[in-house]
């Protein structure tokens, strides 16, 4: 099955973050997508928040913060 040059560019378009990080991979065998676990320090309130949003939504904690840190308001200040 052979794609043609206007199928290559809208997959390398749609997937373009994951060929970045094969990439990335490739180069320093760095894993972009692996989890790995770090101690932060929250005031208790927050942490009250972030309980009550995952008993809420159903999503653990580290979810509702990864989502937080990756929205592009989070990343362009």
């Amino acid at each position: 099955m052979s794609l043609n040059e206007k199928e290559i560019q809208r997959i390398f378009k749609k997937y373009k973050a994951v060929f970045e990080e094969m990439e990335h991979y490739d180069q320093t065998r760095e894993k972009l997508w692996a989890k790995k676990r770090i101690d932060i320090t929250l005031t208790q309130r927050v942490i009250e928040k972030l309980k009550e949003k995952s008993k809420r939504t159903g999503k653990p904690v580290s979810h509702l913060i990864e989502e937080a840190v990756s929205r592009p308001q989070f990343l362009n200040k």
